[in-house]
């Protein structure tokens, strides 16, 4: 007979190991990873899914109202219980935006992507050239708070406020 300590060892031993990396669950599947694609006449757009916002909501329910004497005294108090449920507060939606095609990211332009985020402080890295994690993650902090999208392929419209692209004729006759 296996003494019980040795079990509860096993048991938290064997549940550890699903957790780690090589899980099929820990990395995000494929289908949510950003895309470029092409239109027919070359222009490039970004493909990005925004995953479905889901919230714990717990809540009393009234199972049982209380019971109340014609004096007004309490007979015996109301019954709640606690319920527990999901609420998807956003839908999963595609995002589909205007991007730059993959040949002009090259390492000038991404390090001047880089000196630009710097400058407004949303990258901290140094300036390599490379589009690296860092400079993903702040490309994409960058454009979620300045009302683009939450991902981390550069926005044409992002672009264009950094200054690393032209403005298009209608932008330059708005200014």
């Amino acid at each position: 007979m296996t003494p019980k300590p040795l079990i509860w060892l096993f048991a938290v031993a064997t549940v550890s190991g699903c957790v780690q990396g090589d899980s099929p669950f820990y990395q995000p599947p494929a289908f949510t990873e950003p895309q470029i694609e092409r239109d027919a006449e070359g222009q490039c757009f970004g493909r990005d899914v925004a995953p479905a916002q889901i919230q714990t909501i717990t809540e009393q329910v009234m199972v049982q109202p209380a019971q109340i004497a014609s004096d007004g005294s309490v007979l015996s108090p109301a019954i709640f219980r606690t319920v527990t449920r999901q609420a998807i507060v956003s839908e999963r939606r595609e995002v589909l935006f205007e991007t730059l095609c993959p040949e002009a990211m090259t390492t000038a332009f991404i390090a001047s992507l880089q000196r630009a985020l710097l400058t407004r402080g949303y990258y901290t890295g140094p300036i390599s050239g490379e589009m690296d994690e860092q400079t993903g993650r702040a490309l994409q902090a960058y454009q979620r708070q300045n009302g683009a999208h939450n991902s981390p392929l550069l926005d044409i419209r992002t672009a264009r406020e950094l200054g690393l692209v032209r403005l298009s004729q209608a932008e330059i006759d708005a200014l």
